[in-house]
């Protein structure tokens, strides 16, 4: 066992990243303190290599970083990164190795996005091997490209090779009675996928993964650049690693580098996402273990069940200091209304601050977020919503623009519809002077009147097409022909380089029309998201336009483009744009996974949907065919397993939220679901035991 490479376990809030930093110090500031004894000391002739510090994502690098830095005050040669951030930053440095392992052409390499990457695998597979996965599932097509994509990451994670994939999927789908040929299948086009990827120097987060553990962490030259680039390991949260991370680690205490670990029991939330934290466990064999206090009702975790350990952790909650209060109510739209109305009496009241205050959920969808958003701004309070993920094509901003290179460029006329002209029009003078804007009742009349479809070149007609133009008045006549011109402008310059790319167009459109009067954040966000997936969508075209022969016209790549939006791929929440620090007095609203992944603590919590049955999945948050690539997985697994797996991530989920709240939580209920059934959740014992808060009548 190393001497110099420590182990500390502990729950939520015991002290493991501040025992974390507290050794990233000691290292940087010899002698001092050990934060536990024999701890490990850098060998003096390590001084001028760098320590290496992993967090689980960018938002935990962010944190851990700041705290750091305030601790060690400037000290120390100090590389922090994530997971797949190491993965990707050493698959580029190195990719010569990679190359000629592989003998690929000295393609320099380009990481492809999530909705870059899904396009053009569907782009590869086409409509008829997707049918062909449809006839055993009926999920849509974006669905199962996605699915084979994530499977992808998976293995890449779990250090499975594809070629092994069919193997995998085939002793898990034999408890779902699904045909061995669909296995067969998905692992055929997964290796179609990466031969046409590498070929080309185009990267995903999943060929990513499977070429740093496959070709590059074994190579002899790469093994010996690490023991030169880096003097010490500290890895926060392990138990969110994917599986190859215990390959890199293993590589690094073989060197006898000095190493801290740290792990949390009832951590393991990203492990339906590709961690594998019963894997990295492992490793504690290796290392000197340190043992931080457990929390609450963890000895109950294994052995009692589900309904004992659950009455065993309310009788502890209850006689400690944690207050447990249930609001009821019939329907789930009388729930939000309640909850909202419950947070605003309290926060008027001054018992505590909207920092003090988070809505949690296992399924927080579009229309509780709206509703409690709406209901708390009215009352003047402010929300974090966390990672509030929603489609471009569902914001009316990015709409309009689509809409106006669909004007643009020839042959879309298919795409627009008058629906969307009116919108565009509206759109694109809402910054201007009220005056000068024009109102959705005068933008319906010229698009009906003034707005000619055509599928090669759809037009906006001159306004006097329209017989009683002069009552729309002079600033609408004004606003509508300024678009008009410059759209006109526009397709004139199709021919020139300048405004060869739609994300110029898209672009002087902003300038032009959207910046009058200062944009929202919620709108920048969207604009700043839709230019940076045309951005990059435009330089992957590029690329293959030199290599791919026959290629797409550039109409064709706009009417791509503009349909893959459509399809609701992309999201308008650009990363990162929160650091998962709370930076105003703000109520924070999001799905457990959100909250917890975040690592955020409240002094009170409101667990909505407490009846749900979703609490017992842990909102859901598991890719498809997750399980099947975890290092436990059994060979011949059976119909049990699944549902031991659930109720195990549910005890963790449950544990690891109240490790995050201080002083009281309220179980909000409704007997309904949104579906209108009745709720039969894991937890609708709490709420029957808890103190019921009297519901105002509507």
């Amino acid at each position: 066992m190393p001497s110099n490479a420590f182990w500390i376990s502990g729950s939520v809030q015991s002290g493991k990243t501040d025992a974390l930093i507290a050794q990233v110090e000691q290292w940087v500031s010899q002698p001092a303190v050990l934060p536990v004894p024999g701890s490990p000391v850098l060998p003096a002739e390590s001084t001028d290599r760098s320590l290496l510090v992993f967090a689980t994502n960018a938002d935990n690098r962010s944190i851990l970083m700041q705290r750091m830095m305030v601790q060690l005050e400037g000290r120390g040669n100090i590389t922090s990164t994530t997971p797949l951030a190491f993965f990707e930053q050493e698959v580029l440095l190195f990719w010569p190795l990679v190359i000629q392992q592989l003998q690929l052409k000295g393609y320099f390499p380009s990481r492809l996005r999530p909705e870059t990457e899904q396009a053009l695998a569907l782009k590869l597979w086409g409509q008829e091997s997707i049918a062909r996965l449809q006839a055993f599932e009926s999920a849509s097509v974006d669905r199962w490209v996605r699915r084979i994509l994530d499977l992808i990451q998976l293995a890449a994670s779990s250090g499975t090779s594809l070629t092994q994939m069919a193997k995998r999927l085939k002793a898990g789908f034999s408890l779902l009675s699904l045909p061995d040929g669909l296995a067969d299948l998905v692992q055929q086009l997964a290796l179609q996928w990466q031969d046409w990827c590498l070929t080309r120097g185009l990267l995903t987060y999943g060929l990513i993964a499977d070429l740093f553990w496959q070709y590059l962490l074994p190579h002899p030259t790469y093994r010996h650049q690490l023991s030169q680039r880096f003097s010490a390991i500290a890895a926060d949260d392990v138990d969110n690693y994917p599986a190859i991370m215990r390959s890199l680690f293993e590589q690094f205490l073989d060197l006898g580098m000095p190493s801290l670990f740290t792990y949390c029991p009832l951590g393991g939330i990203r492990e339906g996402l590709g961690a594998d934290p019963e894997y990295l466990l492992e490793l504690k064999a290796c290392c000197i273990e340190v043992n931080l206090p457990v929390s609450l009702g963890l000895e109950s975790l294994e052995s009692a069940t589900q309904e004992d350990m659950l009455y065993q952790v309310y009788q502890t909650l209850t006689q400690g200091s944690l207050e447990v209060y249930a609001v009821q109510t019939v329907s789930r739209i009388q729930l939000l209304q309640q909850v909202a109305e419950q947070v605003i009496e309290i926060i008027q009241q001054g018992t505590v601050r909207p920092q003090d205050i988070a809505i949690v959920g296992p399924g927080v969808d579009p229309l509780a977020r709206y509703t409690l958003i709406e209901a708390l701004q009215r009352a003047g309070l402010a929300v974090e919503s966390l990672r509030d993920q929603r489609p471009l094509q569902s914001v009316a901003i990015a709409r309009a623009l689509l809409t106006l290179l669909a004007l643009i460029y020839p042959g879309l006329g298919h795409l627009i519809e008058t629906e969307q002209i009116a919108e565009l029009l509206v759109v694109l003078t809402a910054s201007s002077n009220p005056s000068d804007s024009i109102d959705p009742v005068r933008a319906g009349l010229l698009a009906d009147y003034c707005f000619r479809p055509d599928r090669d070149r759809p037009e906006l007609l001159p306004i006097e097409v329209y017989a009683r133009w002069d009552r729309l008045g002079h600033h609408t006549a004004q606003a509508y022909e300024n678009i008009r011109g410059w759209i006109a402008q526009q397709q004139g310059n199709l021919g020139t380089t300048l405004t060869l790319s739609p994300v110029f167009v898209m672009d002087r459109a902003i300038q032009t029309f959207l910046t009058h009067r200062p944009l929202s954040i919620d709108r920048l966000t969207v604009l700043r998201e839709l230019i940076e997936t045309a951005q990059h969508y435009w330089d992957i075209d590029s690329r293959l336009r030199k290599t791919e022969h026959p290629w797409l016209t550039l109409p064709e790549t706009v009417e791509s483009f503009i349909q893959l939006l459509r399809r609701g791929v992309v999201t308008a929440n650009p990363y990162p744009t929160q650091t998962g620090v709370q930076t105003r007095p703000a109520i924070v609203l999001a799905t457990t996974f959100q909250y917890l992944n975040a690592r955020l603590h409240h002094r009170w919590q409101f667990w909505l949907d407490a009846g749900s049955q979703l609490w017992q999945y842990s909102g859901g948050t598991a890719l498809w065919g997750a399980p099947l690539f975890l290092k436990s997985f059994p060979e011949d697994p059976q119909p049990s397993s699944e549902n031991l797996v659930d109720d195990f991530r549910f005890r963790k989920t449950l544990l690891d939220l109240l490790g995050r709240v201080t002083e009281r939580i309220y179980l909000c209920n409704s007997e309904l679901a949104v579906n209108g059934q009745t709720q039969i959740g894991p937890l609708l014992p709490w709420v029957e035991m808890a103190l019921p808060i009297l519901v105002k009548e509507a």
